[in-house]
């Protein structure tokens, strides 16, 4: 028996979920901003978590953004870079009472930084998609209601986030 078919299908059954989950298109923002096909395979920046909503965040970034996160180039972040960064909800595990652990997906936040295009907020792009589902948040205008936190952090190039320090 031939024995390349069947290696041929284990492998794309392995690749194929990753696949699709890349090629997923959510509907653009408001700004024109869509979801960078592969952003979930991006590395680590730094993580977080908000006593206020009691979420859990991942950050992550495209190579840019994580070329500039290693270097410590990050104020200003270089046109180009990326930022996302994913919401959970958090609970308690329920095997280890010690830990806190993410729930479900609340939404992605993306930054994107254009020091031309986004002008108008502080060279920065701003977007959020939400759920699962990766529907497009669209109530009022995203980039200036993230501006309204993010200003606070202007002397930062409006990034909260610090990177984590890394071997």
């Amino acid at each position: 028996m031939n024995k390349t078919p069947l290696a041929l299908l284990l492998a794309l059954a392995v690749v194929a979920p990753p696949l699709a989950a890349e090629t997923q298109m959510s509907a653009p923002a408001p700004n024109g901003m869509t979801v960078p096909v592969g952003w979930q395979n991006w590395r680590l920046i730094a993580v977080s978590q908000r006593s206020d909503g009691d979420t859990l965040r991942g950050i992550l970034g495209n190579t840019v953004a994580i070329d500039a996160a290693r270097s410590g180039k990050t104020n200003p972040w270089p046109d180009g870079a990326i930022l996302v960064k994913i919401n959970w909800k958090q609970k308690v595990s329920e095997t280890f009472p010690a830990a806190t652990v993410p729930d479900h997906l609340i939404h992605v936040d993306f930054m994107q930084k254009d020091s031309q295009k986004f002008a108008a907020t502080g060279g920065w792009g701003f977007a959020r998609w939400l759920g699962l589902e990766q529907k497009v948040y669209d109530k009022g205008d995203v980039a200036q209601e993230c501006l309204g936190c993010h200003g606070m952090v202007k002397n930062q190039d409006y990034v909260f986030t610090h990177p984590a320090p890394m071997p």
